[in-house]
């Protein structure tokens, strides 16, 4: 049985689907009978020539079906913003095949490469005008089918080129475009002498990250990366480009905050810079044998040594081994907070004791991540802590992870995240974020899986469906079941935005009404962690 929140939120917004159908239908027969007439006030709005708007006013005015539309809404954007930036069949295979997993793959109708935000509003307008399909990419880093990526039924706005790195004249604001990678924006400002809440890889994408919360090695002292935005700069589905900050469009700047790609495109992320540059970190390998001494220490590390908001660990087992990763948010030698792990030996020191900056964590942590292209999929639970919770929940997890293994060679991990209290707190005296996240320490599961075959997609994947299913049974009878999903850690089938809350979600709701008035966001973009779907 689903919880009450899910059946309260899908009363909240069955009359928003309803109108949203209604709308999607109405707009579908003005633009089959736009006239010539019509198109020549929108052609000259995104700055066509007289013989363009002539020739594709004539195309526009003959359009039958959303084949006919989406071809020349794919014409208007390369005579509007021209070749360079609008890709069209035969796709350049480098740009198509930018998205990280192989499940993401697909050939869209055009590409459309912005330069800046007046091209992104001119692209929405077009989008919208034509009444088409798309889909935004950043980084592509989601494995999520359709998430930043769309097939021949649409368009991809490709924001790769909109990559800037900026520090403001006081060293206290930088501000990041959303199709840069961390690790180029760390490099860049790390050179400055300052540093950004971000990712912990250096290749994930800077936008896609950020709107879904974006847990860095600091969280626990700043909290989420997205709660030391200052401002969003952000183009909605009529084309405007407005900013969004505490004392301008307060509710979207809260609903930017976690809420994932409801709202707008952003196009400029204005972050605080942070008092970190060097660090201390250490990296070392365990076998799967000392799993449990292992869980053991990293929870007594979560209750203990946590409370030093300084001290971060990552901690991953896959198949193999257990990588156990120790950062400190300063100069040090040894630190006190990372006690529990001094009794155990590891095979390996990979990174020995180091003073660095994350800059230098990124290139590290890049050397050890293949190349190689697969297929993907993550997924994401929550719980409070209870070492024997976690400790069955491993062994429910390892046996069928390896027996899939030994079937089709698929890896998968079982990667654990503290969230303190202390991060949940950042993230409201900043102003809040509609995640909801409930308060007291807890932590946040998410797995990496890695595959070849898409034929054996469904089997690959059932492994974490059902250890989920699991996590949230086990978790409730032992009391320590939190119902939360983070965002950037969910799969496809899974629903973070419902966990955000019945009051969030519905004020999330009412900011996409507000500012994407006929729903574009919610019934054109092709797929995502959408508030249309709840």
């Amino acid at each position: 049985m689903q919880p009450l929140r899910y059946y309260l939120a899908g009363s909240l917004f069955a009359p928003c689907i309803l109108a949203l159908s209604t709308s999607t239908r109405a707009n579908d027969g003005q633009i089959l009978a736009r006239t010539n007439a019509a198109f020549a006030v929108f052609g000259k709005s995104i700055g066509l020539s007289e013989l363009a708007v002539r020739t594709l006013g004539d195309k526009s005015a003959n359009i039958s079906n959303s084949v006919e539309a989406l071809t020349v809404a794919c014409q208007t954007a390369q005579e509007s913003l021209g070749a360079a930036q609008v890709d069209t069949t035969p796709l350049n295979q480098t740009v198509v095949d930018e998205n990280w997993s192989e499940t993401c793959y697909s050939y869209p109708s055009c590409i459309i490469q912005p330069r800046d935000a007046n091209d992104v509003s001119t692209s929405m307008k077009i989008i919208t005008y034509f009444h088409v399909k798309f889909a935004v990419r950043s980084g592509g880093h989601s494995p999520n089918p359709g998430w930043s990526s769309i097939g021949s039924e649409g368009i991809l706005l490709d924001l790769q080129r909109l990559n800037s790195i900026s520090l403001s004249s006081d060293a206290k604001v930088a501000s990041l475009g959303p199709g840069g990678r961390w690790g180029d924006a760390m490099t860049t400002l790390n050179a400055q002498g300052v540093s950004v809440q971000g990712g912990r890889l250096g290749q994930v994408g800077i936008g896609g990250l950020l709107l879904g919360g974006g847990y860095f090695y600091t969280s626990g002292q700043f909290g989420l990366a997205v709660d030391n935005a200052k401002n969003f700069e952000v183009v909605l589905s009529n084309g405007t480009i407005a900013n969004a900050s505490s004392g301008q469009n307060a509710d979207l700047f809260w609903a930017l905050k976690g809420g994932g790609p409801n709202f707008g495109v952003v196009t400029r992320f204005d972050l605080y810079t942070i008092p970190v540059l060097e660090i201390w970190g250490k990296v070392q390998i365990y076998s799967t044998d000392q799993a449990f001494e292992l869980l053991e220490a990293f929870d007594q590390w979560q209750k203990d040594g946590a409370s030093d908001t300084k001290a971060s660990v990552a901690f991953d087992i896959s198949l193999d081994y257990i990588t156990v990763g120790l950062v400190y948010s300063e100069p040090a030698d040894s630190p006190k907070a990372f006690a529990p792990f001094d009794h155990l030996q590891p095979l390996q020191v990979v990174v020995p004791a180091i003073n660095t900056t994350f800059s230098s964590v990124y290139n590290i942590l890049s050397a050890s991540y293949p190349s190689t292209t697969a297929r993907h999929d993550y997924r994401g639970a929550s719980s409070r802590i209870d070492t024997e919770f976690t400790k069955e929940m491993y062994t429910f997890w390892r046996e069928r992870a390896m027996a899939i293994h030994n079937e089709t060679g698929a890896n998968q991990t079982f990667a654990l995240q503290h969230i303190g209290d202390g991060l949940i707190r950042q993230g409201i005296d900043k102003g809040g974020n509609p995640l909801g996240i409930e308060l007291g320490n807890q932590q946040w599961w998410t797995t990496l899986i890695d595959w070849e075959n898409e034929e054996d997609d469904d089997l690959v994947r059932s492994v974490s469906i059902k250890f989920t299913d699991q996590w949230k049974k086990l978790g409730q009878e032992r009391g320590v079941y939190l119902p939360f999903q983070y965002m950037n850690d969910a799969s496809r089938d899974q629903n973070p935005l419902a966990s955000y809350g019945v009051e969030n979600v519905a004020k999330l709701v009412q900011i996409s009404q507000k500012y994407d008035t006929e729903q574009i966001f919610q019934t054109l973009q092709n797929d995502g962690f959408l508030l249309s779907k709840l």
